[in-house]
């Protein structure tokens, strides 16, 4: 991994220092001491950081008695800290003091082709953008997802508040997958957010791999707990003492669950809206079958079905295939999944995996069962999962440096009716204008999903537009 972050960083430096041309001083690298997945995470966290400065002073601009000199002065020296980071992992040796000198035309005066440019470039980027994919991918995309309404910040680190935008598409990638599984007899339930550290300990192998991400509870008020409780990071541990209690007989399989819900995974530092969260919302199945057979068949399956949602539904490519021994899910048999690649960053994302867990969680938690021969069998087992993950990498392949691009198929709003007033339409057209008419009501009743945006409704949000 260090050797591939030095020949990135080698071929940044051959293109001007950033990996795109650019006029004025160049940026001298040396080796990097980071990995590419540690230095993206300190430029992510950069980006966001300069986002929230950037959100402090415009507020202070309108009038907001909270953003002080104080705060604003307190978000920058974070900032400055975090680009510091970012550049000792880079391996910056030497970056260019004040701006570039400016392009001078007749008479010493500045070129007005460039001022030109400069301008037309900064009013494209819309919906409030100021940076592009291009210049600074991290700051676009936080930029992007609080500009297009789908997220809004929170006081505590790596969580945010989901809003009715972009809950809107997690309900489109619901519908679909749940309407799939059902279709092959898996059903809906819920288990507690909460375990007991008896029961995430049980299996060695998987609480060692989650044991630096998983959040406790040790206290009640002012009473500390006499033993702390974990908050699930995943629910294998909570869910497979009661199998071990509902599955008795061959009859009782195979048993096909899956519940939406959320997690919550604390351990990092970095945090990205949909990407890296502290909580996120995701679906999980657990699946319990009498041999291997079915359980390596139902694991493609649920691939497929994956892959589905990426291509189909957000339009975003998708490569499946195995995870390595070292990637593979804790205390798994093996791991397969479905692996995006983000065009502007040109590097791969996960999108969803579907594990083959085989017989080990069987044995740590004694879910046996009587065969047709009368004897005792240990499951086969079987967990997947998709978080809202995908809405991140949809918005990351789609947008452009105008703003929001969303799939047709997930996308909130597919029409928009907007209706242009005139003073002399009859009183039944007007009625229909501002969509007080059977026919104009009827849109709500449309196959797509539609909005008449008529004088008399509150503006419409963001609205993204189609990708192609």
């Amino acid at each position: 991994m260090a050797d591939q972050a030095a020949a990135e960083m080698a071929e940044m430096k051959v293109s001007g220092g950033s990996g795109r041309s650019r006029k004025g001083p160049e940026v001298i690298y040396g080796e990097p001491t980071g990995t590419p997945e540690e230095i993206a995470a300190a430029e992510a966290a950069a980006s966001t950081q300069g986002s929230k400065v950037a959100a402090l002073k415009a507020a202070k601009k309108a009038g907001d008695a909270s953003a002080t000199d104080e705060a604003i002065q307190a978000e920058v020296a974070i900032l400055k800290d975090l680009k510091a980071t970012a550049d000792k992992l880079k391996g910056v040796i030497e970056k260019p003091k004040g701006a570039p000198p400016k392009q001078k035309g007749k008479g010493g005066q500045p070129a007005k082709k460039e001022k030109h440019e400069n301008a037309k470039a900064k009013k494209e980027t819309g919906l409030g953008l100021d940076a592009t994919i291009e210049d600074d991918f991290g700051a676009w995309y936080s930029q992007v997802v609080v500009a297009g309404e789908l997220i809004e910040y929170y006081d505590i680190s790596g969580c945010y508040i989901l809003r009715p935008w972009a809950y809107s598409m997690w309900e489109q990638i619901k519908d679909f997958f749940d309407k799939e599984i059902k279709k092959e007899g898996v059903e809906n339930c819920y288990f507690p957010l909460f375990v007991s550290s008896a029961r995430l300990e049980a299996e060695k192998d998987h609480i060692e791999d989650f044991a630096p991400e998983v959040a406790w509870v040790t206290r009640s008020g002012q009473s500390e707990l006499d033993v702390p409780i974990a908050v699930r990071p995943t629910s294998e541990t909570v869910m497979y003492p009661v199998f071990a209690n509902w599955i008795r007989s061959h009859r009782d399989l195979p048993m096909k669950l899956n519940q939406w819900c959320n997690v919550v995974r604390w351990e990092f530092k970095h945090p990205t809206p949909f990407i890296r969260s502290r909580e996120f919302l995701w679906q999980e199945g657990h699946t319990a079958f009498t041999n291997k057979a079915d359980a390596d068949k139902e694991v493609r399956h649920i691939l497929e079905l994956y892959r589905r949602v990426y291509e189909e539904l957000l339009a975003v490519p998708v490569i499946p295939g195995v995870k390595s021994e070292k990637e593979k899910f804790a205390g798994g048999l093996y791991t397969t999944t479905v692996e995006a690649f983000v065009p502007a960053t040109g590097r791969g994302i996960q999108g969803a995996t579907s594990h083959c867990l085989g017989q080990n969680f069987a044995k740590m938690f004694q879910i046996e069962y009587e065969n047709k021969n009368g004897g005792r069998s240990m499951v086969w087992q079987n967990s997947w999962g998709c978080t809202t993950r995908t809405i991140g990498v949809a918005i990351m392949v789609h947008g452009d440096n105008k703003g929001l691009v969303l799939p047709p198929r997930v996308a909130p709003l597919q029409v928009v009716v907007v209706t242009i007033p005139n003073s002399k339409l009859s009183a039944e057209d007007s009625m229909k204008l501002n969509g007080e008419s059977p026919d104009a009501r009827s849109l709500g009743h449309a196959p797509s999903r539609t909005h008449h945006d008529s004088p008399s409704v509150r503006p419409s949000r963001s609205l993204g537009r189609s990708a192609s």
